[in-house]
């Protein structure tokens, strides 16, 4: 068999391929989170968020609001320096982001099924 027909093989198979993929997963909520941030990020969002009484008078003082806390903590980067990762219960992480002219610092403590917003730092 020549190149060309093995070619023609390949990608009529491959292209039916990718169609059965693209109808069986389309619709669900499939995602790929392979770097630390995003399963750090994961990980929080699937636990019960509750906030610390220094954030509460922080989004209290309309500084910032909850949507602002939803999209940093939907978009934002952690910054393992400031992090402590090292701790066995519960760890620490910062995650930061920019939104609406506020840079905007989160300090959350993930346990185990509830992650707690310490602190709200905003520059």
């Amino acid at each position: 068999m020549k190149f060309i027909h093995r070619l023609g093989y390949y990608l009529g198979g491959f292209s039916v391929g990718l169609i059965l993929l693209a109808f069986f997963l389309s619709g669900k909520k499939t995602t790929c989170s392979y770097g630390p941030d995003a399963r750090v990020l994961k990980n929080i969002s699937t636990k019960q968020l509750k906030y610390s009484n220094n954030s509460v008078a922080v989004i209290n003082n309309k500084i910032i609001d909850t949507l602002a806390v939803s999209y940093v903590l939907k978009h934002g980067d952690v910054n393992f320096s400031k992090s402590n990762t090292e701790l066995d219960s519960c760890k620490v992480y910062v995650i930061e982001d920019h939104y609406n002219e506020l840079d905007i610092a989160l300090t959350i403590e993930n346990c185990d099924s509830v992650a707690t917003i310490q602190s709200i730092t905003i520059n």
